[in-house]
């Protein structure tokens, strides 16, 4: 018989009334690929409601699921996503009785994931109480107000406070899975999920770019070919000018452009690249950091360290013998600099 120490690890998804069928299956999608070298599953995804059976949705069909909430008592991480009926969870900020007795399943310990306004659930049971966290941009200001005392912050994809991660809206999901798998298992079990996805594994700035603003002037021009031509030129020292000069544009209008279309300033996204080049030459080669820093465009060890360091809380070396060497029992870490157990030993 196969031990809780040696089996996959287990992603409960909480299927509540008015559920939004795409927010329910991005766990299924982004968990679900997830591969070891081997080929092997990551994860283990199962579904379940407040009773096994029918649960409505939003749109024009109802779900099946076959768990009733005592399948909570055996996860490794819960998933909330929204709901568009979650009633006094929303209105008044508390749990009904049957979601409270629900959650009371979750054994502690357990990582905890919100998407979009699944936030309140967590939110409403006390999860989130001292904690940063986000939810679509439309509702952060009610969220801010029903709870008081969670630090909301309505500008991020996602946020990472350990065991306990929330996303902001809809596709936010999305990035904040590939996250968690990037957390577990590196950047280039990540990256093959987002490939077979056909998504980015990283989005850059928040959700300030998806707020709604005045349309833009027809004759603005995007800034894809910069980014482009950075992207095949990290290694090379790069200038604010010659980045403009790929769209033709003034450095103030380039600057300008490119943080209303990445939300971003040009520097904090190279930096940002940057990191992402070191995490896969750390994982996938045994180059010195000298030459780690030089590929990546840092230039020296130093510059590599304070950077990495910054990102993703570890040193580069920390980083390369974590993700080199994983085995079961290694503690993984995460950007706000804590610990978590790799989620494959569980």
């Amino acid at each position: 018989m196969e031990t809780r120490a040696h089996r996959v690890h287990r992603v409960v998804v909480l299927a509540l009334a008015g559920l939004l069928p795409f927010e329910l299956g991005i766990p299924h999608r982004i968990f679900g690929r997830a591969k070891d070298p081997a080929g092997q599953p990551l994860y283990e995804i199962l579904t379940c409601g407040l009773h096994p059976g029918r649960v409505p949705t939003d749109a024009d069909f109802d779900i099946h699921v076959e768990h009733g909430p005592e399948l909570l008592a055996t996860a490794d991480t819960v998933v909330v996503p929204a709901s568009y009926e979650l009633g006094p969870v929303h209105d008044e900020g508390r749990l009904t009785p049957e979601l409270a007795a629900a959650l009371a399943h979750i054994r502690p310990g357990t990582r905890l994931v919100s998407i979009c306004t699944g936030g309140y659930v967590l939110a409403a049971a006390g999860y989130l109480d001292g904690r940063r966290a986000t939810t679509h941009w439309s509702a952060a200001g009610h969220f801010q107000q029903m709870f008081p005392a969670v630090l909301v912050d309505p500008g991020v994809l996602y946020t990472d406070d350990g065991d306990v991660l929330t996303s902001a809206g809809v596709a936010a999901g999305i990035d904040l899975c590939l996250h968690i798998v990037r957390r577990d298992h590196g950047a280039a079990v990540a990256n093959d999920v987002a490939r077979r996805t056909v998504v980015p594994p990283h989005r850059e700035g928040g959700q300030a770019q998806f707020i709604e603003r005045p349309v833009p002037q027809p004759q603005r021009s995007a800034t894809t070919a910069a980014r482009a031509w950075v992207l095949d030129r990290l290694h090379e020292p790069l200038r604010l000018t010659d980045l403009a000069r790929q769209e033709a544009m003034s450095v103030r209008t380039f600057t300008r452009r490119f943080r209303e279309e990445s939300g971003l300033s040009p520097g904090e996204w190279i930096v940002g690249q940057r990191v992402e080049r070191a995490r896969a030459l750390l994982e996938r080669t045994d180059l010195p950091m000298e030459h780690v820093a030089r590929e990546a465009g840092f230039g020296t060890a130093q510059s590599l360290r304070k950077h990495v360091q910054a990102a993703l809380g570890v040193s580069p070396t920390a980083y390369r013998r974590t993700f080199r060497e994983a085995a079961p029992g290694t503690m993984l870490p995460s950007p706000d600099g804590t610990s978590v157990a790799a989620g494959s030993v569980h």
